[in-house]
C-alpha cells in the first residue's frame, strides 16, 4: 500500500506542529529528484491524509491538493513555508459563529473543528460562554460538529440523554432523542459543568450527563410569552358636605355610597423553561372609577321652644257654655289620611301631587319601613325614628301621628310639599 493509499482519519484537536526542517539543496541528477519527493500529513479540519508531493513549499502543496483558503483561514507552518518530508500541515477553516456570556448575543470566528473546542477557547477570555445555535423555522443547525472526542448530552425538558454519536448534527442529533422545538425555543451549546453548577437550569439531571464523560451539552430551553392581565381595586374617599337646611341634631345623612374602583394592567410576560424572564407592560389604565362615599352634615339650629310660664294659683272659671266640637278624625287608607291631613293646610291639588311622590319614594307610604343603612323609619323616613315621639308616643305604629310630624317637618323645612319635592329631585334626599 503506497502513503496514498492510506485511509484518511479524524483528529481530535489541533495538534503542536514542530519545527519545519530544512530542505536539502542537490545539485543535479536522480538525487536531487528523490530529494525532491516527500511524503507529508495534511490535517484539514480534522479530517487526516498522507500524501504524497513535490511541491517545495506548503502553499504548493495546498495548491496541488485543492485546498483553497480564506483570509481568517489558519495554515500551520504559515503557507509560505518550506516543505520537507514527514511533515505535518495543519489547515483550520474560520466559521462564524454566535456567542453569549450570560448578557448579549454576538457573532465572533473561530478556527476549530468542534463546538466542544470552540467553546474552550472562547472560555480563555472571561466567564460562561455558550454557542447560539442558527434558527430556521423548526430547524437547528451549527456551522460546526458537536464534539469531536466524547459523547454528547441533550438537556431538555428537564432530563438528560447522552448520546455517543459525537460527530452528529444538533438537527439529527434532536431527532435521534425525539427532542422536538419550535420556533421559539432556544438552542445553545454549552459545557455541561455549567449545567452541574446551574440547579436551576440542569439540576440532578444534568450530573448524569457529566458522569457519563460528557463535557459538551445540547440544551433546549422552552421560551413561552403571554398576555396576563391583572386587576387592582382602587380605594374609593369619604367625603362630607355641609349643609345648612339640615339640623345638626338629626345627625350625619349617607347620601351616596362609596363603590370601589378598578385598575388594569396588561403585561406580557416571556418565560424559559417556566421561569419569567421578561415583562413588557401593554396598557395600565383606570377601567372603573371610584364613587365617592358622600356624608351630609347638618349645621342648622333647632330653635328652642319655651314653654308658657305656669300661673301659680291660677282661677279656672265654669262655663255652661257647650264645648266646640272638635274635627272628625281622619279615616281610611293610608294615602287617604295623609291626604285629608295635608288638605287641613291648605295642601291640595298639586301640593298633595308633591307629597304623595315624596313619599312613596321615601317609604311607599308604608308605616312600617326601615332603612337599615341609615336607621330611618316610618312614612316619612324619619331619622332617627324616635324624633316623631314629639307628635304622639304611638309613632311607631300609627300612621296618623307619622304623617302629622312628617308634614310638620316639611312645613318648618321647606314650607311646602313642592319645596320639599323639589330638593329630593335636586339631590337624592329631603
Amino acid at each position: 500500500m503506497t502513503p496514498q493509499d492510506a485511509p484518511s482519519k479524524r483528529r481530535r484537536r489541533w495538534p503542536l506542529v514542530a519545527g519545519l526542517s530544512a530542505v536539502a539543496i542537490v545539485a543535479s541528477g536522480s538525487v536531487a529528484f528523490a530529494e525532491a519527493r516527500k511524503t507529508v500529513t495534511l490535517d484539514v479540519d480534522g479530517t487526516t491524509k498522507t500524501i504524497t508531493t513535490y511541491a517545495g513549499s506548503v502553499e504548493g502543496m495546498l495548491e496541488s491538493q485543492n485546498v483553497r483558503l480564506g483570509e481568517r483561514d489558519l495554515v500551520a507552518p504559515g503557507t509560505d513555508a518550506e516543505l520537507s518530508d514527514g511533515d505535518q500541515i495543519v489547515v483550520r477553516y474560520a466559521r462564524q459563529v454566535t456567542m453569549t456570556d450570560g448578557d448579549a448575543e454576538r457573532d465572533v470566528w473561530v478556527t476549530v473543528t468542534d463546538a466542544g473546542e470552540a467553546l474552550t477557547t472562547l472560555a480563555e477570555r472571561g466567564g460562561d460562554v455558550a454557542l447560539v445555535a442558527s434558527r430556521s423555522g423548526d430547524r437547528v443547525s451549527l456551522p460546526l460538529r458537536l464534539n469531536d472526542d466524547g459523547p454528547v448530552a441533550v438537556v431538555a425538558d428537564g432530563s438528560t440523554q447522552v448520546v455517543e454519536d459525537h460527530a452528529a448534527s444538533i438537527d439529527s442529533l434532536l431527532d435521534d432523542v425525539e427532542v422536538e422545538v419550535d420556533k421559539n425555543d432556544l438552542v445553545s451549546i454549552v459545557p455541561v459543568t455549567s449545567l452541574v453548577e446551574d440547579k436551576a437550569i440542569g439540576g440532578k439531571a444534568a450530573k448524569s450527563a457529566e458522569e457519563a464523560g460528557a463535557d459538551v451539552a445540547v440544551q433546549v430551553q422552552r421560551v413561552d410569552s403571554k398576555k396576563v392581565t391583572q386587576k387592582f381595586d382602587l380605594p374609593f374617599e369619604t367625603k362630607t358636605v355641609k349643609d345648612g337646611d339640615r339640623y345638626v341634631d338629626e345627625g350625619d345623612l349617607v347620601r351616596t355610597e362609596g363603590k370601589e374602583g378598578v385598575r388594569t394592567r396588561v403585561v406580557v410576560l416571556r418565560t424559559v423553561d417556566g421561569q419569567v424572564v421578561d415583562r413588557k407592560k401593554l396598557s395600565n389604565k383606570v377601567t372603573k372609577e371610584p364613587v365617592d362615599r358622600v356624608i351630609v352634615e347638618g349645621t342648622k339650629e333647632r330653635p328652642v321652644v319655651e314653654e308658657a310660664p305656669v300661673e301659680a294659683e291660677a282661677e279656672v272659671e265654669a262655663t255652661t257654655e257647650a264645648p266646640e266640637p272638635s274635627a272628625p278624625a281622619p279615616s281610611g287608607s293610608v294615602k287617604e289620611i295623609g291626604q285629608q291631613m295635608a288638605a287641613a293646610r291648605g295642601w291640595t291639588g298639586q301640593e298633595w301631587t308633591c307629597l304623595e311622590l315624596l313619599w312613596e319614594r321615601e317609604s311607599g307610604w308604608n308605616y312600617q319601613a326601615a332603612n337599615p343603612s341609615s336607621g330611618a323609619y316610618g312614612i316619612p323616613q324619619a331619622l332617627p325614628g324616635s324624633k316623631m315621639g314629639s307628635a304622639g308616643s304611638d309613632w311607631a305604629t300609627n300612621p296618623a301621628t307619622q304623617i302629622e310630624w312628617g308634614l310638620g317637618y316639611i312645613a318648618d323645612r321647606y314650607g311646602t310639599p313642592c319645596g320639599a319635592w323639589g330638593h329630593s329631585e335636586s339631590v337624592g334626599w329631603y
